[in-house]
């Protein structure tokens, strides 16, 4: 297993590539629509570093995007308690274990996000489900042509996509500080300009 190091709290720690963190995924995940899922935080995510300043970070954020409900498939009543265990016992580093972790904060976790990174991830999870619920509605298939103001209708639409928290979703913005509407063009821009590449990904992975 090729990893790089980190150092972390003053303990040497290890962090996972992307290539081992996939296997990892797909060693506990097998539904498409997991999996789709998780290629979209990634690409959400990293599009996010290197939005926000965090370039050199972009790969790690990625990899905690990809893993984020790495336990959620076979263990959905221990969401985020598996999580540690099973990234803990692949040598993860506790940077992504928090991270990883603190999604689910106030939900099936107490661990608060801290980093800039952990609370983007809380904020676009449930988001990125939303969108890609209401692409999927548009005669295009795409969120290339979808607008802000039709992304606000659907996301004040209860009923609609109504799996994806609007709770969670406004306490996201909450905790990054931005408005509502912030976060959601945000993370619809990051989606526009991540489609091809989670496409990519999902192609590759019925082939």
């Amino acid at each position: 297993m090729m990893v790089v190091e980190c150092q972390t709290r003053g303990i040497k720690q290890m962090e996972l590539t992307r290539d081992r963190a996939l296997a990892l995924l797909k060693d506990y995940n097998r539904e498409p629509f997991h999996l789709q899922h998780a290629y979209t935080v990634e690409a959400v995510m990293r599009d996010f570093a290197r939005e926000q300043g965090y370039g050199d970070e972009a790969d790690f954020w990625g990899i905690v995007g990809l893993l984020h409900d790495v336990d959620y498939e076979r263990y959905p009543g221990e969401h985020c308690v598996k999580a540690r265990e099973i990234l803990a016992e692949q040598g993860a580093g506790e940077r992504l274990i928090h991270a990883v972790v603190s999604h689910g904060y106030g939900i099936v976790s107490d661990v608060a996000p801290e980093h800039e990174m952990e609370k983007i991830l809380f904020a676009v999870d449930e988001l990125t489900g939303l969108i890609g619920a209401a692409a999927k509605m548009r005669p295009s298939g795409s969120v290339q042509d979808m607008e802000l103001k039709s992304l606000k209708k659907k996301y004040k639409t209860p009923s609609f996509a109504a799996g994806c928290s609007r709770d969670v979703i406004a306490r996201g913005a909450e905790q990054l500080g931005w408005e509502l509407d912030t976060l959601l063009e945000r993370t619809l821009g990051a989606m526009k300009r991540c489609e091809p590449e989670i496409a990519a990904a999902v192609a590759q992975q019925t082939t």
